[in-house]
């Protein structure tokens, strides 16, 4: 983070409460000023934005005294951990018409881009579902669980993908290693305009999987986080309505497979990039804060469900 922030602008202050992190920080990059106080950066009236990479639950606080203090935010995923908290960030974002952009990456992958590329112009016609696979044998977590580790990266393509806020939503899970850490989860969210999406999130199981599926009624696509070249493929698959004169059998059409080129521009450089065009003013400032609340509510929504078994 701090690399590509100290290439594409004036990287002035590197803040960590550990002493030798600090050390190396300042090796790195000498011309930023360093600290373990973090008031301390917020009262320098030229620092325009703030980056916070920090555990998940300092976040909300940690960003509601940058916003406070005047600072555009970009914050690593979630941004809180419940609603209440979000929409408050977001509140007080948009009264001071500041940043307060959350850090999803795969929303910055140019195979996740190219999907809503796809998405939004009717290539695949209507969208019926979406489902993600991400699972993997380990790193098996002590504290959080496979929705809270795995689950955002998901739920916030599926729902950047739908432009929509989930109406119900079930999560079941097991812990099946650490007693009260769910280390496989299934999750079930339905929409206003009737589409469906499933998540599968596992550290305990054989496969390695970074997937997502878009079914639409003309084709269907795949993006695939683990191929090395063939990133998205879309079938041109659908099923076609009964033949006049026939008995009223559906049937199923299988057309070209194809696969279009996508970047290899790094993610993560393409989200710096897209902060700081929002702190110069260009784009939808809102809707940024707007989104990532929406993923913060639902993931607060899933966990309940969760808990209630």
């Amino acid at each position: 983070m701090a690399r590509n922030f100290d290439e594409l602008a004036e990287l002035a202050w590197l803040c960590d409460v550990d002493e030798a992190a600090r050390t190396r920080l300042a090796a790195r990059y000498p011309r930023a000023k360093v600290t373990a106080d973090f008031d301390e950066l917020l009262t320098d009236p030229e620092l325009e934005a703030v980056v916070i990479s920090t555990p998940v639950p300092t976040h909300y606080e940690l960003a509601g005294r940058a916003l406070e203090a005047g600072k555009h935010v970009f914050v690593e995923k979630p941004p809180a951990m419940r609603g209440d908290e979000i929409d408050e960030l977001v509140r007080i974002a948009e009264q001071r018409d500041l940043v307060l952009m959350p850090g999803h990456l795969l929303l910055y992958h140019p195979g996740v881009q190219k999907l809503k590329e796809l998405v939004d112009a009717g290539a695949l016609g209507e969208v019926l579902y979406v489902y993600g696979n991400r699972q993997n044998f380990g790193v098996i977590r002590k504290v959080e669980n496979a929705l809270w580790s795995l689950g955002v990266h998901d739920l916030s393509v599926i729902l950047h993908l739908l432009d929509e806020e989930p109406d119900e939503v079930v999560a079941l899970g097991r812990d099946l290693i650490q007693p009260g850490v769910e280390d496989v989860v299934f999750c079930y969210l339905r929409f206003p305009s009737g589409k469906i999406a499933h998540m599968h999130l596992s550290w305990l199981d054989p496969h390695k999987m970074r997937r997502m599926t878009v079914v639409g009624r003309e084709r269907m696509v795949v993006f695939d986080d683990m191929e090395p070249e063939r990133k998205v493929t879309v079938y041109d698959k659908a099923p076609e309505e009964p033949a006049v004169g026939s008995y009223g059998e559906w049937r199923t059409r299988t057309g070209d497979i194809h696969i279009p080129k996508v970047s290899t521009d790094e993610p993560l450089r393409l989200e710096c990039e897209h902060f700081l065009r929002l702190v110069r003013g260009e784009g939808d400032r809102p809707k940024v804060a707007r989104d990532g609340a929406m993923v913060v509510r639902a993931l607060e929504r899933l966990t309940e469900s969760l808990g209630a078994g």
